[in-house]
C-alpha cells in the first residue's frame, strides 16, 4: 500500500506508510502491549511480566507477509500474532500476553489506533488547504468573476466568494474530522463475547486502562457488534473527501481553455499532445471523490454484526476503512498543493464576464421592474428587451424604456447603474468576509 504502480496515484506517501502493512503490525503490536500494562495496572498479571510482554512487543521481528498467510486459516492475522509473541517472550510472562481479550479485540483497537495516527497528517493537509483557500478569497475578495449555475453563465460574483465556499467547505469537514478522531475513536475490549468475563469485577478498569495506554477513548461499553464508531468514521472521510472533490472539481472547470481563468502551477503532460497542461492535482482528487462513496457503503452495508461475533461483516471492514484513510491523504495533500500553487488570470475573469452579456443583470433589471409592473410582468419586459437588445448598452436601456410606466419611474442613468457588478461584488465581499471569520472561529474550536 505504499508503492506499486497505480497506488501513489490515488494517496499520500505519509498517510499511506500510516495504514501500510507494517504500520498495522505495530499497531497489533501496541495494542498486546498495552494489554499487557492494563492487566498489570489492576493486579490481573505482575509489572514485571507486563514490562517483559510490552519489550518482547516492541522488538520483535515479524514477517508480514507470512503472517498474512498464517492468518488465512483462522480467519484473521491476530492468532498467529499471538502465537509469536507469546512464543517469544520469557516463560514466565507468557500468561500475561492477550489475557482475557479476543482477537476481534486487537485488531478492532488496532484500527482504531492506526485511523488516529493517520488521521494526523490528513488533518493537516486539510488546515493547509483551507488556509491557501482563505489566501485565495482574501487577495480576490473585489475580483470579478461570472458565477455559473447549471454550467451556464448566471451574475457577477467575486473569485473572493468562491475561494470562501471552499474555505467554508474545508473548514468544515476538518472539523467534523477531528470531532471523529476525539469523540469517537475508542478501545475495543470484550473479551469472546462482549462481557469481558475474563476480568472478573475488573474489567471496565482493564479497558479504561488500555484506552489510557493508548490515547483512545474508553467507550464504556464493548462495541464488537454495535459499529456506529466505524461509521462515524467512514462518513467523515467521505465527506473530507468530497469536500476536496468540490474544490478540484471547480479548478477542472476553470483552468478550460474556453475559461482559462486559474491554472495549476504544476501541470500535467500528454504523451500525444506536448501543448498540453493537465489540472492533475485535481483530476486525482476528483478519482477519491468518485471512489470514496463506494467505501462509505461498503463500511455501512457491513454494519450488520450478528448477534455477539460477525459473520463476514468485520473481515468486510478492514480493507475498505484503511483505503478510505489512503483516499483522504491523497485527495487532502494534492488539494493543498493545488490551491497553495494556484495561478489565477484576473484578466480571464473579467472577459468572461463581460463577454457574458447584458443578461447577467437580468436579476438586478427585473428587480428594479418589480415595483412598477408586478413580478412575471417584470421578468417578461426584461427578457424582450434583451431578445431586442442582446449588445446591451444604450439599446437594452432604450428597450426597457418603451413602456411608458417604466419611463416614468426608472431613469436611464439608473438602468444603466444596474449593468455594472458593483452592487453584486459588495453584496459577495461581506459573505466573504463572515465566511472567513466563522472559519477561523471554528478552526479555533477544533485545533
Amino acid at each position: 500500500m505504499t508503492g506499486g504502480l497505480l497506488d501513489p496515484l490515488d494517496g499520500d506517501e505519509v498517510v499511506d506508510q500510516a495504514v501500510d502493512d507494517a504500520a498495522l503490525l505495530r499497531a497489533m503490536l501496541d495494542v498486546e502491549a498495552a494489554l499487557a500494562r492494563a492487566v498489570a495496572r489492576v493486579g490481573l498479571a505482575s509489572r514485571a511480566a507486563a514490562d517483559a510482554v510490552a519489550r518482547t512487543a516492541e522488538s520483535i521481528e515479524i514477517d508480514v507477509d507470512e503472517l498474512g498467510r498464517l492468518g488465512v486459516e483462522p480467519g484473521n492475522p491476530v492468532v498467529p500474532l499471538v502465537r509469536e509473541l507469546e512464543a517469544a517472550v520469557p516463560e514466565g510472562a507468557r500468561d500475561s500476553v492477550h489475557l482475557g481479550a479476543t482477537s476481534q479485540d486487537i485488531l478492532d483497537t488496532a484500527l482504531q489506533v492506526l485511523a488516529r495516527r493517520a488521521l494526523e497528517p490528513i488533518l493537516e493537509y486539510l488546515d493547509r488547504a483551507g488556509d491557501a483557500a482563505a489566501e485565495l478569497a482574501t487577495a480576490h475578495r473585489d475580483t470579478p468573476m461570472i458565477a455559473r449555475t447549471l454550467g451556464q453563465p448566471a451574475l457577477p460574483s467575486t473569485f473572493g466568494l468562491r475561494a470562501a465556499v471552499w474555505r467554508a467547505g474545508l473548514a468544515a469537514t476538518a472539523a467534523r474530522l477531528a470531532e471523529v478522531r476525539d469523540a469517537e475513536l475508542a478501545v475495543q475490549l470484550g473479551g469472546a463475547v462482549g462481557s469481558l468475563a475474563a476480568y472478573g469485577d475488573a474489567g471496565p478498569q482493564v479497558a479504561a486502562q488500555l484506552a489510557a495506554e493508548l490515547g483512545l477513548n474508553d467507550p464504556g461499553l464493548p462495541w464488537h457488534t454495535e459499529r456506529s464508531r466505524v461509521h462515524a468514521l467512514a462518513a467523515a472521510l467521505g465527506a473530507a473527501i468530497a469536500g476536496c472533490g468540490k474544490v478540484a472539481t471547480d479548478i477542472v472547470l476553470m483552468s478550460r481553455h474556453d475559461a482559462g481563468e486559474v491554472a495549476e502551477s504544476s501541470p500535467g503532460g500528454s504523451s500525444a499532445m506536448p501543448h498540453k497542461r493537465n489540472p492533475v492535482q485535481s483530476v486525482l482528487v476528483i478519482a477519491a471523490a468518485r471512489r470514496a462513496p463506494g467505501l462509505v457503503a461498503t463500511l455501512l452495508a457491513s454494519g450488520l454484526h450478528e448477534q455477539e461475533r460477525a459473520t463476514g461483516s468485520w473481515h468486510a471492514e478492514w480493507p475498505a476503512l484503511r483505503e478510505l484513510l489512503r483516499l483522504a491523504g491523497g485527495a487532502a495533500a494534492r488539494t493543498a498543493a493545488a490551491l497553495a500553487g494556484l495561478q489565477v488570470d484576473r484578466d480571464a475573469m473579467r472577459r468572461n464576464l463581460d463577454s457574458a452579456g447584458p443578461g447577467v443583470y437580468s436579476e438586478a433589471l427585473a428587480g428594479r421592474l418589480l415595483p412598477v409592473l408586478g413580478r412575471t410582468a417584470a421578468q417578461d419586459a426584461v427578457r424582450r428587451a434583451l431578445d431586442a437588445a442582446p449588445g446591451g448598452g444604450p439599446d437594452l436601456v432604450a428597450a426597457l424604456r418603451t413602456d411608458a410606466a417604466v419611463a416614468d419611474a426608472v431613469s436611464a442613468e439608473e438602468i444603466i447603474a444596474l449593468l455594472e457588478p458593483a452592487r453584486y461584488l459588495l453584496a459577495a465581499n461581506r459573505l466573504v468576509d463572515r465566511t472567513l471569520r466563522q472559519a477561523a472561529e471554528r478552526r479555533t474550536e477544533h485545533p
